[in-house]
């Protein structure tokens, strides 16, 4: 219970620490931002897929569940708005 209280924890204070480091970024870095966000949820798929595979119990399954849906959206949400911002930029015919 210590482990997962633990845990916990710091999964509640990296939401903090996120948050509050995401909205104090400038538009003008959004798009560089956004690219290494997007590296960063690759990771995360990644990861959830492993836990998700695993199958240690049902819990882990569906929380690797859950984190794969999350993180596929993150990233091609990701993926989306760096188009939209990029797009902006190019040059009209």
């Amino acid at each position: 219970m210590e482990l997962f209280v633990f845990a916990l924890t710091v999964f509640v204070l990296a939401i903090f620490v996120g948050f509050e480091i995401i909205t104090k970024v400038p538009p003008t870095l959004h798009t560089p931002l956004m690219s290494g966000s997007n590296a960063i949820s690759g990771i995360t798929l990644l990861g959830a897929v492993i836990a998700a595979g695993a199958q240690h119990t049902l819990l882990t399954t569906i929380l690797g569940l859950l984190a794969i849906i999350v993180a596929t959206i993150n990233v091609v949400g990701g993926f989306l708005v760096t188009n939209r911002m990029l797009g902006m930029f190019r040059r009209k015919d």
